[in-house]
C-alpha cells in the first residue's frame, strides 16, 4: 500500500530514488538502505515523476533497492491515522502510480533481493521482467497488522499466486523464499548471490534492442488483453498486430530475417 499523492518535495525525492543512465536504459535505485527501502511520500513522488515524464531516449527502466534490499514496503513508521475517506484516495493515489510503472509503454525490469514485502511486493508486481538473488523474501504482512492491501496487490499479486494461495499468505503472514518465489512466479529469474544487475542489464539490453513500438504493444496490450471477454481479447490482438506490422520497424525486421543479420530498430 502507498503514500498519499505527491505534494512535490523535488529536492527530497532525488534522495531517495536514484536515477542512472547507461545509455537507453535508466537505472532507478530506491535509496533509503536504514529504512530497507521502505515507500514515504518522498519516493512515491519521486517514482510517480519520473514515470509520468520518462526521457524520449529511455527504452528500459530497471528498478533496484539499494543496501541489500528491494523494499520492506509502506513506512508504517511515517503514517497517521486517517479517516475512511483519506484510506480510499490514500489507495487510489498509489494504484495510479502502479499503473504508471506498469503501462507507461516502456518496459520494467526489477532486480529483487532481500526484503520484497508488502507495498514493495506491489511494486515489483507492476514491473514486467522480475531478476531475484537467493536473499529475496516475499511477503505481505498487512493482514498481521491489522490492515488491508491497497497499492494493487489483490490485482497483480492476486493473478500471479492466484487468490486462493493468496488469501492463505494475508492470513498467516506467511514468508516465500526466494526459491518459492521462482516456482510460484513472483520472479521470471533467479540468478547468484550479486549477479541481479548484470541479469537485469543483460536482460534490459536484449529488451532495448526489440522495435519500440513492440515493446509499447506487449507492455500496454497483453494485460488489458487478460481483462476482456475472449472475442474482445482476440480483437484487441488483431489491432495490436495491425500496427506493429505497418511501419519501417516490421520492414526492417523483415529485411533483417532475410538477409539472416540481427534487425537495426530505430
Amino acid at each position: 500500500m502507498g503514500a498519499a499523492k505527491p505534494r512535490g518535495n523535488a529536492t527530497a525525492s532525488a534522495e531517495v530514488l536514484k536515477v542512472e543512465r547507461e545509455g537507453d536504459v535508466a537505472w532507478l535505485t530506491f535509496n533509503r538502505p536504514a529504512k530497507r527501502n521502505a515507500v514515504n511520500d518522498a519516493l512515491l513522488d519521486a517514482l510517480d515523476a519520473f514515470f509520468t515524464d520518462i526521457p524520449k531516449d529511455v527504452r528500459v527502466v530497471v528498478l533496484g533497492g539499494a543496501g541489500g534490499h528491494f523494499s520492506s514496503g509502506l513506512d508504517l513508521a511515517e503514517q497517521s491515522e486517517r479517516e475512511v475517506e483519506e484510506v480510499l484516495r490514500h489507495s487510489r493515489a498509489w494504484h495510479a502510480v502502479m499503473d504508471r510503472v506498469q503501462f507507461s509503454g516502456v518496459p520494467v525490469v526489477a532486480v529483487l533481493e532481500g526484503a520484497v514485502m508488502g507495498g514493495g511486493l506491489e511494486i515489483a508486481a507492476a514491473a514486467h521482467v522480475r531478476v531475484a538473488e537467493p536473499s529475496a523474501t516475499y511477503r505481505l504482512p498487512e493482514g498481521k497488522r491489522g490492515i488491508f492491501v491497497g497499492g494493487g496487490a489483490t490485482v497483480r499479486i492476486g493473478r500471479i499466486l492466484g487468490p486462493d494461495r493468496m488469501t492463505e499468505m494475508m492470513l498467516t503472514g506467511r514468508t516465500y523464499s526466494a526459491d518459492e518465489g521462482q516456482t510460484l512466479g513472483l520472479s521470471h529469474y533467479l540468478v547468484g548471490e550479486g549477479e541481479g544487475r548484470q541479469r537485469a542489464r543483460e536482460l534490459a539490453q536484449e529488451i532495448a534492442s526489440n522495435a519500440s513500438l513492440v515493446n509499447y504493444l506487449i507492455v500496454q496490450s497483453i494485460s488489458r488483453i487478460g481483462d476482456m471477454s475472449r472475442a474482445d481479447g482476440l480483437y484487441a490482438e488483431s489491432l495490436s498486430a495491425a500496427l506493429s506490422q505497418s511501419g519501417s520497424d516490421a520492414k526492417e525486421g523483415l529485411a533483417a530475417f532475410l538477409e539472416k543479420r540481427k534487425p537495426r530498430f530505430s
